[in-house]
């Protein structure tokens, strides 16, 4: 098992390799695609546009935000529960531990 899952790995991993160098080929040489007419799928000419990077920039400011109110919301949480550990905790102490001497005499007491 260990054996299979060291293998699916390396495979993942050389088929990310694999799809990375595939994605550099245009960069290496852009002129034979422009002299072979362009770029002319609608997918191809939208991922060479400035709308990926737009929606990128706008994807991170708004994780950005969300990740710090998340945080914020967290420690309020964690703080709340705090407070309630230690109210528990001080009600658990301020309980005046039983006192069997007293117990003991008092019944020695109905006795006689």
């Amino acid at each position: 098992m260990v054996f299979f899952i060291f293998i699916l790995l390396l495979m993942f991993s050389l088929s990310g390799v694999l799809y990375l160098m595939v994605r550099a080929l245009p960069r290496i040489a852009p002129e034979s695609m422009d002299e072979a007419g362009g770029r002319h799928g609608l997918l191809d000419r939208w991922a060479h546009s400035e709308i990926p990077e737009k929606i990128d920039a706008w994807f991170n400011g708004f994780l950005l935000k969300f990740l710090r109110k998340f945080k914020v919301a967290t420690l309020k949480l964690d703080n709340s529960i705090s407070g309630h550990l230690r109210k528990i905790h001080k009600q658990k102490i301020e309980k005046k531990p039983i006192d069997f001497s007293d117990i003991v005499e008092a019944k020695e007491g109905d006795e006689d």
